[in-house]
Formats: C-alpha cells, structure tokens, sequence
C-alpha cells in the first residue's frame, strides 16, 4: 500500500491504495499553518504505517524538488502563511517513519495523468491547472521537468492590454502574470464575484480563454507537447475549452502543421481524464515509482 497527500493551497487531500480502482480510504481537510495541518495528516497515516511501502506528495510552491538537495521537500517563497521555508518532507518522515517523495502539486498531477489519464501513451505534454494559482507541470521525453528548479508555467508574463482589462493583477510578486490574471482569485477580485456564479456568456469568460490561449501558445512554441490538459476548479467551466482551441487555433495562425486543422485542437486541450483525482493519484504514482526504482 502506498499513501499520497496532495497538499494544494486551501486544501489538503490524503488517501491510501494502489491506483484509481483501489483508493481504500480518503481525508479532506483545509489547508491551514504547518502546525495546525500536519497533525491531521499524521493521524490519517498513522492507522496504516504498518502497510505503507512509501508517501507521495505534490505540494504548492515553489519548493525544492531535487532529491540530492539538503532542502529537498522545502517550501520556499510560497506567500501563504507559516509555509516559507518549511521542509515537509522532514517533517512527515519524522512524524510516520516512512520514506516520503515530494513534487509540486501539477507535477504530480502529469504523472497520474500519463499513468492512469488523458496523456498515457505519450512522452511529452503539459499539464496545467487554474484554480486558486496556476501551476504547471511538464513530462518531456518521459522525464518530469526539472533544471534550476520546477517550472513555474503560471508566472510567465503574458500580453496584458490594459485598455481592454485594466485590472492590474492579483499576484503578489509580480501583479499581472498569468497567474496574477487568470486564477480563480483574480476572476473574483476583477469581477467582484464568486467565478462559479458567472453565466456561461459573461465577458469574464471570453477574457479567460484569451489569456489561457495566450499561455498554451507560449507552450507549444517552447515544448512543443504532444498535449496539453488544462484541469483546476475554474476549468470546470467546459466551455472554456471551445474557446480556448479557438483563440489558440487563430494566434498561431496555421504556423504549426499538425495543429493546422480545427479537428487537432479537440484532443490537443483537453481536460484531466482523472477530473479532481489527478493530484492525489498522481502522488501515488510518485511514491509508487520511486519506492520501486
């Protein structure tokens, strides 16, 4: 049996198993300071430390994923409270006595997708999800991405027309980033209203698909995916998809071949085969393959 923790930014999710026909038990609980979440974490895991072969986790970031680093499982200049600088992977294999692998949240997420979803069978695609932040994570050539760090995909800075959206931007390092425009947080704070409350035809949503087809086309010129999945919580708005291949389609203008038909973008973007069980499958697929490799 292995565990996972997907440790996202409002919440924390754990479970045991083996893959997505053997999930055995489940926890959800909300993402508060290290002292007040891992105790919670802990007492989940604790029934089952005499069957855990080994912990997966994808957590927010940025944190250290390189596992040769003294401060690999850090956390480090995340703005959410209490979290800077904290190395959970210490603090969980001290508290369970189980050998624990850390990667960021969307990482994880690539890798259930290529196990058990929507990238299986290729060797290089990108996942990205909207939600709260936008994070991105990329499998290329079979490897998960890393060089001086993981990638940040949702901190590229992106065309912003400030004539037609003036809102100056929600990230607190860098204002008008990806992130910074179209997280579920910069919708609420443009809009003043809760994203899931928006009618399928308010103009937040065409502003959405602009900036995301924005950031697929940076993608696709830089890593040139076989894939791209777009998952997260305002990603459940489905119409979004259309949109963005559209928007996607048109700024590319035909340049590459095997997307010059409309027909490509429908399985170009798609959204997690795995729904919301990506990240915390995912990091079960982490734990299990370094705990067998």
């Amino acid at each position: 049996m292995y565990g996972a923790i997907e440790a996202g930014g409002t919440k924390f999710v754990c479970a045991v198993g083996t893959g997505p026909e053997n999930l055995q038990q489940r926890a959800q609980f909300p993402t508060r300071t290290p002292d007040e979440t891992l105790p919670r974490v802990i007492e989940f895991f604790t029934p089952y430390l005499s069957h855990l072969k080994a912990l997966g986790v994808g957590t927010f970031g940025p944190v250290e994923v390189h596992p040769t680093s003294p401060q690999y499982g850090t956390i480090t200049s995340t703005p959410k409270p209490g979290w800077q600088h904290f190395n959970i992977r210490k603090a969980l294999e001290r508290a369970l006595h189980v050998p624990v692998y850390v990667e960021t949240d969307v990482n994880v997420a690539a890798l259930g997708e290529h196990r058990w979803g929507a990238a299986q069978g290729l060797h290089t695609f990108v996942y990205i999800t909207v939600g709260t932040g936008i994070g991105g994570g990329a499998l290329v050539e079979g490897r998960l991405l890393h060089g001086l760090m993981h990638p940040e995909m949702g901190h590229m800075r992106i065309p912003h027309d400030r004539a037609r959206d003036p809102f100056p931007g929600h990230c607190p390092f860098h204002g008008d980033c990806l992130e910074g425009l179209a997280s579920g947080p910069a919708l609420a704070a443009r809009w003043h209203a809760d994203p899931a409350t928006l009618p399928p035809d308010h103009p937040a949503w065409d502003l959405e698909a602009h900036y995301l087809a924005l950031a697929v086309v940076n993608l696709v010129t830089l890593l040139a995916p076989q894939r791209i999945i777009l998952g997260g919580g305002v990603m459940h708005q489905r119409h979004l998809f259309p949109r963005i291949r559209e928007k996607a389609a048109r700024m590319l203008a035909h340049y590459i071949e095997p997307l010059a038909s409309d027909t490509a973008w429908e399985t170009y973007i798609v959204p997690p085969a795995l729904g919301d069980n990506a990240g915390i499958l995912g990091a079960l697929a982490l734990a299990q393959r370094e705990a067998t490799s």
